[in-house]
Order: structure tokens, then sequence, then C-alpha cells
């Protein structure tokens, strides 16, 4: 994290708090899940704001593992549910 300053939640005018949370993305009838993600989280909601670089790793991540699950989907594979983890 480079920046020293807490952003604030805008709809609760709270200040965000930096802690892990998990990313999800739908698209297609997939669902992709990364937890264990520091981002800006509101205390209200659990709005997460993720930094720069986070955003851009997801992306990268999240394309990847899209085009694996569509793969898997059109061989109408019968496991529904891939868990990677990265130690």
């Amino acid at each position: 994290m480079k920046s020293n300053s807490i952003p604030t939640c805008v709809e609760h005018s709270q200040p965000k708090q930096w802690q892990l949370t998990t990313f999800e993305y739908d698209e297609d009838g997939i669902t992709v899940r990364v937890p264990n993600i520091y981002a800006w989280v509101c205390p209200e909601n659990g709005e997460a704001s993720f930094t720069a670089e986070t955003v851009d790793e997801l992306i990268l991540t999240v394309r990847d593992l899209l085009e694996t699950a569509k793969r898997a989907k059109s061989r109408r594979a019968s496991p529904n549910e891939f868990i990677v983890t990265l130690n």
C-alpha cells in the first residue's frame, strides 16, 4: 500500500478499513471468487475498494480462470466447482 490517506465511504461518511475481503465476479453463469485480498472496506456495508495494482492483477487472474471454466463448461464436465490455492 503506497498511500497514507484513508479513503472515506461516500455513502456512509465513514473511514474505510484496510482488511481482507473476497473479490467476486460473475459472467455467463460462472462465478469467480478470490478470497483473502486486501482492500479498503466500508464498515457499514462491506463494499470494497481495491488498489489499482490489485485491480490489474485481478483482471488477469479472473480472465484466465473464466477461460478455463468456460472450457470445462463446454465439455459438460461434471465437477462444477474448483478451488485452487497458491501457497
